[in-house]
This record gives C-alpha cells, sequence and structure tokens, in this order.
C-alpha cells in the first residue's frame, strides 16, 4: 500500500446541527435523562440492587467524572422506592446488666409511637403512685397493719414493764432504745453516788437484777423485731399490691399498641416484666415526703430515665428504603458511637447516650462508599470486612481505652443488619481486591463497569443534548443552540480522540456547558452559540497551556533544538506527548543515531542511565529484532549503534517512537538523509508494521505550533500510523492548514512506505515481502545502502580480528 495524505475532511467529525432534531436545549428539558453510552453498568446496577440475596453487593468502577457516582445514586432512589420501609431501631435499659443495654427493632414509626408511650408512663407513675398511696383505704389498711403491730408491741412492753417495776427500776423507749433506772423503795431515782453509797450486798443484788432486766429487754426485742418485719411486709405487699394494680392496665396496653414480631414481642414483654419489678422494688421514692423532697425528685427522675427509650434509628418519614451517601466515614460515622460525659472526674454514660451510625441507619436499603475514603484509616476497612462476614454490628468506643480518665463503659447488644454495599472504586482497585482477598471479594458479586467512553450514534446524540438541557435547565443558563450542541459533542469525540466513539466523563461536558453559559453572559446573549464554545474551549487552554507555551517559546528561540527544514543523517522528528493532568499537549522531540563496526548492537542511551520506562525498552527491543530480521542473510551483524532523544532529562516512556527511531536507525546506517519537515510518530511490531499510539491530535498540533511559528512553506507535515485515522479530531486551525496545502498529514501501515516518504528513495522492500526469502536489496535503496554498510562493517570487524604474528623465543634444547 502506498503512502496516503489524508484530506481535510478526514482530519476531523463534523456534526450536523440539523441531525440533532432541535432548534435549541429548552426544548428537550422535560424528557427524562438516561445512562448515556452505560448501559452494560445500567443492567449490572439494576440487577445488583434488585437482588435481596446476602453478598451481592456492587463494586462500581470506572474514571472519575463518568457519572458514576450520580447515576447510582438516582438507580438506588428509584429502587428503593418499591422496597419496604425498614423497622426502626431503639435501646432500652437491661435492668440486669446495665452496662449491656438492649436493642429493640420496632415497625416503622412505632419507635416515636412506644417513646410516647413510655414518656406517659413516667408522667403516670409520677402522679398516681404518690396518689394512690394516698387513698383512705390503703391509708385506713396501713393503720390496722400499724395498729396491730402496736398493739402487739404494746403487750410486750408491758410484760417487759412490769418485770422492771418487779426489780425496782422504770424503764421506757427512746429512739429504738430502751433506757431504764434504778428506783429506790419511794419510787424516787437513784443517783450513781447514791448507789455506791448501798451496803455491798445490796448492790450486788442490783447488779444481779439489772443483768436479769437486760436479758428480759432482749426477749423483747425478740418477740418484737419478727412482729416488725411482719408488719414491715404486709405494709410492703399492700404497697406493691396497690400499685401493681395500677401498672397492670397500664403496661399491658403497652404491646398492645405496637406490631412486634415474635422474636421482638417476647424480648419486650420480659423487659416490661423487668421494668415492673423495678418500679415495684423502688415505692418507696414515690411517697411524698416533707423532708429532702428535692432529693427524692432527683431520685425518681433518675429512675423514670430507665424507662424510657433511646430512638437510634427512626424512619417514619420514609417512603421505600433508607439510601445513605457516606461522604466522610469513619468508625463512629459508620458504625455508631457512644457518648461519655464527665461527672466528678469520671467519664459517665448510659443507654440514652448511643447513637447510631450510617450502617444502622441504612439496614434494608443501600450505602454508597468510596473506596479510597475507607483505605485511609485501616482499622475502618477492617471493621467493615469483618461487618460483611458476619452482618453483626456491635457500637462500641474504642477511644475510651485510650484515656486517663476512668470511664463507665457500655457494650450494646450486637445487632443484625442488612445493607447493600455500593462501593465506588478504580478498576485498579477492583482486580487488586480480587487478588489479594478474594474473600472479601466474594461479597461483592456485582461489578458495576462504567466505560471510558461509548459508541456515538444519533441516538447517544440525542442522549447527550438532553444532558445538556437538564444542566443548563438546573445550573438557571441559558439554553445551547444545535450548532452549539453540535460543537458541544464534537469536543466530546475529542476528549476520546476518536471520530467514532464519544467519552464518558461527563464531567467534562458539564464544564463546558457551565464555561459555555459563561462565555453567552458576557455579551448578554439569549442562547450559547457556537463561537461562546469555541471562546470557552480556548478560555480554558489558555489558563492551562503555560507549560506548553513556555515549550514552545524555547523552541523558537533555539534553547530546544529542532529542525525543521532540509534533510539530516540519522537524525528525526518524534513526536511525544506531556500529560500535566490539568492539560495534555504535543512536541517535536529530536531522535539522533549513529552506526559504526562492532558487535554490541543497538544501544538505547535513555535506558543506560534510567531515563525510559518499560514500555519503551519493549519497543527499543522490537526494534533490535525487527533490524536483525531484516538483515538475517548477513547475520551476525557487526554493528555498533546509538540512539538518543536529544534535550531529553525527564524520562522517556510508551513506543510510539519506535518507528521514528528505526528510521533514524536506517538512515544513519545508509547514509541516506531524512526530511526533517517531516514528524513521525507510531508504534512498530516484529515484522515492521505501523500500529496505532495515544495523543494522536496533540501530538500533531505541537508539531504544526512549533512549524507555524517558523512559517509553513508547504514542506511540513506528519508521518502517522494509518489505523489512527479515526482517532484525529484536529483543531480548525490545523485543518485550515492543510486545506491549503500549508500542512500534510501522511498516514503509513509499513515501515517501508514511512521511510520512502521521508528519504525519496525506495526502500528495498514492500509490506508483502517474507525476509526469510531476502537474498539481498536492490543497490539503489535504502536497505541496500544499509546492507552495503553493515557488509563494510563485518569487514572491518573481521580484520580486526586477524590473530597477530607472535615471535616465538626457542629454549636451549630446541635451538
Amino acid at each position: 500500500m502506498l503512502i496516503i495524505e489524508l484530506t481535510p475532511h478526514e482530519l476531523r467529525l463534523t456534526i450536523d446541527p440539523d441531525s440533532l432534531g432541535f432548534i435549541d436545549t429548552s426544548e428537550l428539558v422535560g424528557q427524562p435523562l438516561s445512562w448515556i453510552g452505560q448501559e452494560r453498568a445500567e443492567k449490572a446496577a439494576y440487577f445488583g440492587l434488585e437482588m435481596e440475596q446476602p453478598d451481592y453487593n456492587l463494586f462500581v468502577l470506572g474514571e472519575v467524572g463518568s457519572g458514576r457516582s450520580s447515576l447510582l445514586r438516582q438507580a438506588m432512589a428509584k429502587v428503593a422506592l418499591n422496597k419496604p420501609v425498614p423497622p426502626d431501631l431503639c435501646f432500652l435499659h437491661h435492668f440486669e446488666v446495665p452496662e449491656k443495654p438492649l436493642a429493640l427493632r420496632l415497625p416503622a414509626g412505632q419507635g416515636r409511637l412506644l417513646r410516647q408511650k413510655l414518656t406517659e408512663l413516667a408522667k403516670y407513675l409520677q402522679a398516681e403512685i404518690p396518689r394512690c398511696l394516698e387513698e383512705s383505704d390503703f391509708k385506713a389498711e396501713s393503720k390496722r397493719i400499724e395498729k396491730n403491730f402496736k398493739l402487739e408491741e404494746a403487750k410486750a412492753f408491758a410484760e417487759l414493764d412490769v418485770f422492771a417495776e418487779k426489780h425496782h427500776f422504770a424503764i421506757q423507749r427512746e429512739a429504738g432504745r430502751m433506757v431504764f433506772t434504778l428506783l429506790d423503795k419511794s419510787g424516787k431515782i437513784l443517783t450513781e453516788p447514791e448507789v455506791l453509797a448501798l451496803p455491798k450486798e445490796r448492790r450486788a443484788e442490783i447488779e444481779q437484777a439489772e443483768q436479769a432486766l437486760q436479758a428480759e429487754i432482749t426477749r423483747y426485742f425478740e418477740k418484737v423485731r419478727p412482729l416488725e418485719r411482719i408488719k414491715d411486709e404486709a405494709l410492703m405487699t399492700l404497697e406493691r399490691n396497690k400499685v401493681k394494680l395500677l401498672l397492670k392496665s397500664e403496661l399491658k396496653a403497652i404491646p398492645g399498641a405496637l406490631k412486634l414480631s415474635a422474636e421482638d414481642g417476647n424480648k419486650f414483654n420480659h423487659y416490661l416484666a423487668k421494668m415492673e419489678e423495678d418500679i415495684l422494688n423502688n415505692i418507696a421514692l414515690f411517697r411524698i415526703s416533707v423532708s429532702d423532697e428535692e432529693k427524692r425528685k432527683e431520685e425518681i427522675k433518675s429512675l423514670l430515665a430507665r424507662y424510657q427509650i433511646n430512638l437510634a434509628v427512626d424512619n417514619h418519614d420514609l417512603k421505600g428504603a433508607p439510601v445513605i451517601i457516606e461522604e466522610s466515614p469513619s468508625i463512629r460515622s459508620m458504625f455508631g458511637s457512644i457518648e461519655y460525659q464527665s461527672v466528678e472526674g469520671v467519664l459517665e454514660t448510659d443507654f440514652t447516650r448511643i447513637r447510631a451510625g450510617s450502617l444502622l441507619k441504612a439496614h434494608g436499603g443501600f450505602l454508597m462508599l468510596h473506596l479510597d475514603d475507607l483505605l485511609v484509616d485501616g482499622l475502618l476497612w477492617e471493621k467493615l470486612c469483618r461487618l460483611l462476614r458476619s452482618n453483626l454490628l456491635q457500637i462500641e468506643e474504642p477511644g475510651t481505652a485510650l484515656t486517663q480518665i476512668p470511664a463507665v463503659s457500655l457494650e450494646p447488644e450486637a445487632v443484625r443488619i442488612r445493607v447493600k454495599i455500593i462501593l465506588i472504586g478504580s478498576r485498579e482497585q477492583y482486580y487488586l481486591l480480587q487478588e489479594e482477598n478474594p474473600e472479601l471479594a466474594r461479597r461483592f458479586r456485582v461489578k458495576v463497569d462504567f466505560a471510558d467512553s461509548f459508541v456515538s450514534n444519533e441516538q447517544s446524540r440525542h442522549a447527550s443534548s438532553i444532558f445538556v438541557a437538564h444542566a443548563c435547565h438546573e445550573a438557571g443558563l441559558p439554553h445551547f443552540t444545535a450548532a452549539a450542541a453540535a460543537r458541544l459533542l464534537e469536543d466530546c469525540h475529542r476528549a476520546a480522540n476518536d471520530q467514532s466513539r464519544q467519552s464518558a466523563i461527563f464531567s467534562r461536558t458539564e464544564t463546558l456547558v457551565l464555561e459555555s453559559a459563561a462565555q453567552c453572559k458576557v455579551h448578554t446573549g439569549c442562547l450559547v452559540d457556537v463561537a461562546d464554545v469555541e471562546n470557552a474551549l480556548q478560555a480554558r487552554i489558555h489558563r492551562h497551556n503555560y507549560p506548553d507555551q513556555c515549550l514552545q517559546e524555547s523552541i523558537a528561540d533555539g534553547d530546544v533544538s529542532i529542525v525543521i527544514k532540509g534533510e539530516k543523517v540519522g537524525q528525526i522528528n518524534g513526536l511525544t506527548q506531556i500529560d500535566l493532568g490539568d492539560h495534555c499537549f504535543g512536541a517535536p522531540v529530536r531522535i539522533t543515531a549513529h552506526t559504526f563496526a562492532g558487535e554490541n548492537g543497538v544501544l538505547n542511551i535513555e535506558r543506560e542511565v534510567g531515563l525510559s520506562g518499560p514500555i519503551h525498552d519493549k519497543g527499543m527491543f522490537i526494534l533490535q529484532n525487527y533490524l536483525s530480521a531484516l538483515f538475517a542473510h548477513i547475520a551476525p551483524l557487526a554493528l555498533n549503534a546509538s540512539i538518543v532523544f536529544e534535550q531529553e532529562y525527564n524520562g522517556i516512556e510508551g513506543d510510539s517512537a519506535s518507528c521514528a527511531e528505526l528510521y533514524a536507525l536506517l538512515s544513519a546506517l545508509s547514509g541516506v538523509p531524512l526530511r526533517q519537515g517531516i514528524a513521525v510518530t507510531g508504534a512498530i511490531n516484529q515484522y515492521g508494521e505501523i500500529l496505532p499510539v495515544g495523543g494522536i491530535n496533540e501530538k500533531i498540533e505541537g508539531f504544526f505550533n512549533v512549524c507555524e511559528k517558523a512559517g509553513l512553506d508547504g514542506t511540513h507535515g506528519v508521518l502517522i500510523p494509518h489505523r489512527n485515522r479515526r482517532h484525529l479530531m484536529l483543531s480548525h486551525h490545523v485543518i485550515e492548514a492543510v486545506s491549503h496545502g500549508l500542512f500534510h498529514i501522511y498516514t503509513a501501515e509499513h515501515m517501508s512506505e514511512g521511510i520512502e516518504l521521508l528519504t525519496d528513495f525506495p526502500a528495498g522492500i514492500t509490506a508483502e515481502d517474507n525476509l526469510n526469502e531476502v537474498i539481498y536489496y536492490p543497490h539503489d535503496s535504502v536497505l541496500g545502502y544499509a546492507q552495503k554498510a553493515l557488509r563494510t562493517y563485518r569487514l572491518a570487524c573481521q580484520l580486526t580480528q586477524h590473530p597477530k604474528t607472535e615471535r616465538r623465543r626457542f629454549g636451549p634444547a630446541e635451538r
């Protein structure tokens, strides 16, 4: 196949505005947005979101800006509407083990109902228990019990009093103690001096009588104390029966108002039974007391707080399943937390201070996370992996173990959750997860793969136009004319570097919509037109192309040596692409080669000094092997050669320069000069075929800018792989120069076609030739001259390797 020069209409896709079917994008606002070019991802997403079985979590992979997050949000919201509303979650006081609060699930909205019922119960208890303890029948029965006890106590005391009087003692009760005094025969109290003045025998009798009285007092208390216990138990039973009757109807009504599952119903009934027992054990606090009333009220308040609930997850206002987007994941925000307060130097907490995280709130629904955010915290990532294995969530507060302040810790009941995780990550992260953690990867059975680009057709262009219409409508911007929308779509093709495919990175398109609308507002236009889009594109380039401009100026000033006129042996202009992240641009680079006799083969100077990457090294090895194949009939090659990228100090990667390197090497070997006005890009394989490369538009425009600054004269152009034709989306400025014959774009499929263009000499072979059948190349071809040079090199090597004549020294015997 001969060399082909491309015509202007082949250098760019131009979209006819009339083919879009609208005058301006305001006509499209009412039409729904679709997953433009992401049909595969859409099917996978809805399949995963609708799967009810466990382990069908979604791993969403694709480039940033492809709409993966926003489209998944829409899909989650849509699917969630058709799912049931999950239950509320509350935490309750554990009466048996207070440091282990209970978890209870209730139907959505009933958490609030239960909280209201328990609040009303607390108010009811605070008002009704004291009231019922003040009722006349209760007081009458209490007095009867008290009276019976006092009668029995009085009877026992009367017997004691008779005994004391018989032994000349007066006895009386004071604050639960017995006080007795000694009397004389007239009934007068004897003082201690008077007792000491009595005869010894009398004092002994008194001491003996006192001991007898002490024993009688002991018997009195042994008789009265059981009576007192019976009285207290009777009063307590009376109180408990009275209050239990009061509680029975109230506590029974609470579960009746709820719709609990069998398991949760049993748990709640047990909780109410323990609550009733706790209330009955603390009836004393409800008695009205004149003394220390404030303290009693505080104790009642603390008691009643135990009978409330902590409504951690309230789903009363949900319509469908929850959709949670966790933008700043942490252990506290995802798994929940326990709040503390410092009381007299001790951190205290209780079940009311348990806070639910996004995982509990997303139970029964969807939770979206970004993998990059999770990997920042290794502990968080590990905890999430454990959760995916067990589906049990345990709220804990690891920070309290590290503090120097004593803390009261809680261990809430672990909660079983059912959440579908939507994990956003890159392709590299997805396949790394598959390789390094297959157990975890098994939990993400649905891969939602967003494409970087998609085939452009009438439907995709219409859908893209709807996207533009919605972007304008939502941001309150002027709408786009059909011509402006067509120009916007052309930029999508430029971003994809393909005439048949559009870029799927719609964040770039949205940004261009905003910037074009801003240009429109500058001249107070009603609709965004083509000129506004062009101005926005030029303004964007101007904001980012300072490094590009500096390089162009360095070339124009001669600081970077690029020759674009005449012919040179062993020298060619290659094309490189420089990607700075926010801006990509192309530039020429001078490639030079030298050859001479030797046996070391081709020396890649960049590789020797560590400035070339593995892909570039691979391209060089392919080049060397192809060179050996070209001259296999005179192998082994007696060749030393060196190739270098002149004035390149930042490193080289990629194989797109291997074709230019081959041409420079063949030129140096054959002595045939190369046209310097034509720059070359393309990779080469072991059969001499030229393979397509990336960044083709930037590379062409970079060389064009250099030539334009120097002055276009019709001798300038580029040689690119034939298979790169559909990737061309060149600027109108370049196309205009091509249409005037000032710049040329050639394509080639085989290295032989390119060498003929660059040298005006026949190559010596064609793409159809079998190298194994080559005996010699035509002497007036590039390969013929190279073959002649290689034979000369071999002869030179053979001469240098000829053994030298040595003078032999003979020994005496030999002489």
